[in-house]
């Protein structure tokens, strides 16, 4: 028995698996910029909200109560159609003839005072010009020609329009016409920041936005009401204004800050002071330049970071750390989650082997990795003979 016993337990050593290591994260959840907050330059009145694409939200101000958007409504005109008709870079789209119940239609809008395109009796138009219609000079008649080409009658595309924001999560929005001339469209700032981000990821959208001008059949050259087009960056979007609703402006902003692009988003809905839309105007530059302001590069994680321990069951202990620094884009007092992907490691360990990648979640999804500090070797033989069992 002896001799056996004396057999076995070398066998027993040498095929005696090694324990794994314990990881334990030492690494927040979240990184932040240090400082405060921003003070942007909100408007004194009405609604508004900014955010950075890639990076978040800046913060809204005014009251979250639905209000009147006016024209700020055909953003959402606009993008369904490009859903449903998708438009590609040089092409023209589908083809609109004017019928004269259109023609009609836009006489009796002229006579209530609403923004219009003119038209004529079996006159073409585009997709791409009928979509410029609708974003620079605002048309009410082609966003009811557009509405009833795309979903058949005014109540099936507006039943669109809905489920469309209930989808992006914008609960606090019921549009009831596909231009906001009804001033039961109703919306909040924070609601038309969701559906910008994604009108503005369309790129025939994004482009006809940042048209200054362009040219239509028989109203020949109409100029973008937003004159920020073209100035200091700002690429975008739409205005809006009437008595309900006053001035309002969902505006894009082009930065770059530490070689990246970046763009700032905004809305600003009821701006009063003055006439609506120069309103509007001013206080979406201010909003949107002081945002733009507030955007630095930050280490926000510095090398040699502590991020795991790694243990073992027989006394070794080892910190992993990061191996770079991780700078990010952001403003002061901005939280980035931060993600730790673990490396499956055993031991023997050495010091210098990577056991981490990571990575923190902002506008530049930057990685680094995280290494053992010292090395773990494997079990003692003493160790070994009490754990055989």
């Amino acid at each position: 028995m002896l001799v056996l016993l004396a057999m076995a337990v070398p066998l027993r050593i040498a095929t005696q698996g090694t324990p794994p290591l314990v990881i334990h994260r030492a690494l927040a959840a979240y990184v932040g910029f240090p400082g405060s907050s921003p003070v942007l330059a909100w408007p004194s009145d009405g609604q508004a909200a900014v955010g950075v694409e890639g990076v978040g939200s800046l913060g809204t101000s005014g009251s979250s109560t639905p209000v009147p958007i006016a024209s700020v409504a055909k953003v959402m005109t606009a993008y369904l159609t490009l859903l449903e008709h998708p438009l590609g870079a040089g092409k023209e789209g589908f083809v609109l003839t004017i019928t004269p119940s259109d023609v009609a239609e836009e006489a009796q809008r002229v006579a209530l005072g609403e923004s219009t395109m003119t038209v004529r009796t079996g006159e073409r138009i585009t997709e791409r010009q009928a979509l410029e219609a609708l974003l620079l000079p605002s048309a009410n008649n082609i966003a009811a020609l557009l509405a009833v080409h795309d979903a058949g009658t005014l109540a099936a595309f507006v039943a669109r329009m809905n489920s469309t924001a209930r989808r992006l999560g914008m609960g606090s929005t019921t549009y009831t016409d596909p231009s906001g001339f009804d001033a039961d469209t109703v919306s909040t700032a924070a609601d038309q920041l969701k559906l910008a981000r994604v009108a503005m990821s369309e790129p025939a959208f994004a482009a006809i936005v940042d048209e200054p001008s362009a040219r239509l059949p028989l109203a020949g050259r109409v100029a973008n009401l937003n004159a920020l087009v073209g100035r200091d960056g700002y690429v975008g979007v739409k205005t809006g204004s009437d008595g309900a609703a006053g001035g309002c402006l969902v505006f894009a902003k082009r930065v770059t800050i530490d070689g990246r692009a970046l763009t700032v988003l905004g809305v600003v809905l009821g701006q009063r002071e003055g006439s609506p839309i120069q309103a509007a105007l001013t206080s979406a530059q201010r909003l949107g330049d002081s945002a733009a302001a507030a955007l630095h590069v930050e280490t926000v994680l510095p090398a040699g970071t502590s991020v795991l321990t790694a243990s073992t069951d027989y006394g070794g202990r080892t910190t992993v750390a990061t191996t770079g620094a991780l700078r990010e884009i952001g403003w002061a007092g901005l939280s980035l989650p931060v993600q730790v992907v673990v490396r499956p490691a055993v031991t023997p360990l050495r010091a210098g082997e990577r056991m981490a990648t990571v990575a923190v979640r902002g506008a530049s999804a930057v990685t680094t990795g995280a290494v053992a500090s010292r090395s773990l070797g494997n079990p003692s033989l003493g160790w070994r003979l009490r754990h055989l069992l």
